[in-house]
């Protein structure tokens, strides 16, 4: 059986906003490796890419029906990170975006600096 995966992976995951979208998608149903790919801007092998660090971190599932890929949400893979999130008290186990921004915020090295830019060097 394979290791569970750890939380540094799950977050690792999650970090990306791409993965994020997959994950929404996935939300309503079970879809294709094709459908998921259609309305995201890039090749189908870097979806691919995404969806087997999804799927190495536990939060999707994949399997073979027919000539087809599906790809399938795995809600609990994401309760260990929601309890770890709900110990902070301030967050709600669903909001991972207003998270992301805390610790974008946390984590800036510069109060004026949008973490998510790369630092530019004087001169």
């Amino acid at each position: 059986m394979a290791d569970k995966p750890t939380l540094d992976t799950v977050f690792a995951a999650l970090a990306d906003p791409t993965r994020r979208q997959i994950l929404s998608m996935l939300l309503e149903d079970d879809m294709a490796v094709t459908d998921v790919a259609e309305p995201i801007d890039m090749s189908l092998a870097a979806v691919s890419k995404h969806l087997t660090i999804l799927a190495n971190a536990g939060l999707i599932s994949q399997e073979k029906r027919g000539r087809v890929k599906w790809c399938k949400l795995e809600p609990d893979a994401l309760r260990e990170a929601s309890v770890w999130m709900q110990g902070f008290g301030q967050f709600e186990a669903i909001n991972l975006d207003a998270f992301e921004r805390f610790l974008e915020v946390e984590l800036a090295d510069d109060p004026g600096q949008d973490p998510m830019e790369p630092e530019q060097e004087a001169g």
